[in-house]
């Protein structure tokens, strides 16, 4: 299965908080540049919701941050909601500088595509949009990104879970991406990768995450919330999930906070061992990209040695043709723009409707109690999803 190894090696070659934020990117990032006459756009969302999207700063002043000792924690959140249509204003979905620093990082996709671009992305969100007037509240699902990658890299996933009927909240974990604009218009690099890529300490990161998403639960259905809309989050039903070292965060939260019920690992070493007790029987979905594309050397046996360690319901899928950026946002803006991503030959728009579809399913079921029948086994509708096992 494709892990988070092979994507770092390529990377290489309390509580005090602000109110409500709204980080508004540079005009540069509202239009598509002259001589760039097609807009890339995130694909519809497949629920019966409009989706709204704040923008909540964090401080927890009781921790200072990880790779800065001299600076309290930040973490910056994006949250999606069900909304009321038409109200609010199209959401941005990076800022021209987030859009650079990511682009530096990728290497070839910087032929294709400009920051001003990518920052200009139309999404299927709006920012500061009315929650949907009913009585019903919402699960949560944290979603925590893959290392260097920003929270806007699992938008298709967010806006989707969204429009279906949770709340969503995707978090920026504070100096662990290439670049983060937080409030006051500081762009916050990855000082982390400074730190455990020389040692291959990668473990001080989901560690860290299993830090940070108990102080985000803690903010959002408290007694005294952050957000304004945290009367739209049912407390009792939270999930998460995550790409890459994001996924391993989610099972090294479960091992930490019985609030999160479900979680879900998009292809993520887990650097973070799941205890040998296991995670007090709650439900756990290791979504994985294609074997076949590992290189023959790649050693990993975390996912093999976790297996036996989950004590509740379980999946093992992989999905053919599926490398490790798949489960994003990349490969549906590169199929826009002509870049073929090689660890990814399933197209953008499939490998994005599986993605939707079994993360979707899997918190339909844990969170709401709904059947998911395409979780039970191999359908001829999704011929790329492997049940690896379970």
């Amino acid at each position: 299965m494709k892990k988070i190894i092979r994507a770092l090696t390529a990377v290489a070659a309390g509580l005090a908080l602000t109110a409500p934020v709204t980080l508004a990117p540079p005009a540069a990032a509202t239009a598509a540049p002259p001589g760039e006459s097609t807009r890339l756009e995130l694909p519809r969302t497949t629920g019966a919701f409009a989706v709204g999207r704040d923008t909540l700063h964090l401080v927890d002043r009781d921790r200072k941050d990880p790779w800065v000792p001299t600076a309290d924690r930040e973490l910056l959140l994006s949250l999606y909601y069900p909304a009321l249509a038409h109200t609010g204003t199209p959401a941005p979905y990076l800022s021209v500088p987030e859009a650079k620093a990511l682009l530096t990082d990728r290497g070839q996709l910087g032929e294709y595509v400009t920051p001003e671009r990518v920052a200009a992305t139309r999404t299927q969100s709006r920012a500061g949009a009315l929650p949907r007037p009913s009585a019903q509240r919402y699960p949560l699902i944290v979603l925590s990104p893959g290392f260097t990658m920003p929270r806007a890299s699992l938008s298709v996933l967010a806006e989707d879970l969204a429009a279906r009927g949770y709340v969503v909240a995707a978090v920026d974990h504070a100096y662990e991406s290439d670049g983060t604009v937080f409030p006051g218009g500081r762009l916050l690099t990855c000082k982390a990768c400074e730190q455990v890529f020389p040692d291959g300490s990668l473990h001080r990161v989901s560690d860290g995450r299993a830090r940070d998403i108990p102080f985000v639960l803690d903010r959002l259905t408290g007694p005294h919330p952050a957000w304004r809309y945290s009367r739209l989050i049912d407390p009792r039903h939270v999930g998460m999930a995550g790409h890459s070292i994001g996924g391993a965060a989610a099972s090294a939260t479960m091992a930490v906070d019985p609030r999160v019920d479900a979680g879900v690992n998009m292809d993520g070493t887990f650097f973070t061992p799941v205890p040998q007790g296991g995670l007090a029987g709650r439900p756990f979905l290791m979504l994985a990209g294609d074997p076949a594309l590992l290189p023959p050397d790649f050693p990993d046996t975390s996912w093999e040695d976790t297996w036996p360690r989950l004590d509740g319901w379980k999946r093992w899928l992989t999905v053919t043709g599926v490398g490790h950026p798949g489960f994003t946002d990349w490969p549906v803006l590169g199929d826009q723009v002509g870049y073929a991503h090689p660890e990814t030959p399933l197209s953008g728009t499939r490998s994005q409707q599986i993605t939707r579809a079994y993360v979707g399913d899997f918190f339909d079921l844990h969170l709401r109690g709904l059947p998911a029948p395409r979780l039970n086994g191999p359908t001829p509708a999704d011929p790329e999803v492997v049940f690896h096992r379970g």
